[in-house]
């Protein structure tokens, strides 16, 4: 099966290292060059990950999809894969309590395309991702190989559609909070724990919303967030048994 779309506007290379750019050039990006997607050098175990973005369906991920008329606001998330002495991870954040999308919730970083980011059909998508991740983590990009793009998806509470943006954390460096009245918290989730069956449950909203969620961290990840991370798991043949009818209720100010 072809890939997606955006992953045919923006720019592969292959044959490429850290050292010579390797879909990560910094200076590339502030000059507003092609953002490149390389598969180099990337870690086995992301080679689940690599094939699911090539083959997986918009409706394979949600029931909610962009609408036919183009309408809606073209944001970006990043989903960062890395590794440390845990084992493989994904880097997430709390969103501010403040916040009128999403508030309180732990998400991928992300957010809403801006002029400066480029082409929402080419690779906008790309630069915002990397951009609002540095904004909200402190995250440098430099450090960071993107390698793939999921089919765009869509949140009705917010309006937002969605570029789900893989990478690959090549150079690790230190993240945290950096404009409190964005972000309550950056961490870390072992792919480990996201599979243990103990940490996974069935989230149910009073509005009648019910889909995945996670118990890690100390953080209840739920919404679209888990509902990425759920089919990715899937998809990537990294998923474990686990108990749908453990529920976890949530109030309204969900």
């Amino acid at each position: 099966m072809p890939r997606n779309d955006l992953a045919g506007v923006a720019r592969w290379t292959r044959g490429t290292g850290p050292d010579d750019g390797g879909g990560h050039d910094a200076r590339e990006r502030d000059a507003g060059g092609p953002v490149a997607l390389s598969r180099d050098g990337l870690p086995a175990w992301l080679d689940p990950v690599v094939r699911a973005a090539e083959t997986v369906r918009p409706t394979q991920l949600s029931r909610f999809l962009p609408p036919k008329d183009g309408s809606g606001r073209q944001s970006a998330v990043l989903i960062l894969f890395g590794e440390d002495e845990r084992g493989p991870q994904l880097l997430l954040m709390e969103r501010a309590s403040s916040l009128r999308s999403h508030a309180g919730q732990p998400s991928f970083p992300g957010g809403a395309l801006d002029p400066e980011d480029g082409d929402p059909q080419g690779d906008g998508p790309l630069r915002a991702a990397l951009r609002e991740a540095e904004e909200e983590t402190g995250l440098d990009p430099s450090g960071v190989q993107l390698f793939g793009v999921l089919p765009r998806l869509y949140i009705p509470v917010s309006g937002f559609v969605v570029t789900p943006v893989l990478g690959w954390w090549r150079e690790p460096t230190p993240v945290g909070v950096v404009d409190p009245n964005e972000t309550a918290r950056v961490f870390t989730v072992p792919v480990a724990d996201l599979t243990h069956p103990d940490n996974r449950a069935t989230a149910i909203h009073p509005s009648g919303f019910h889909g995945p969620a996670f118990l890690v961290e100390s953080a209840l990840v739920w919404g679209f967030t888990a509902g990425v991370i759920d089919r990715l798991l899937h998809f990537a043949g990294w998923e474990r048994p686990w108990d749908r009818d453990k529920q976890v209720p949530l109030d309204w100010r969900a």
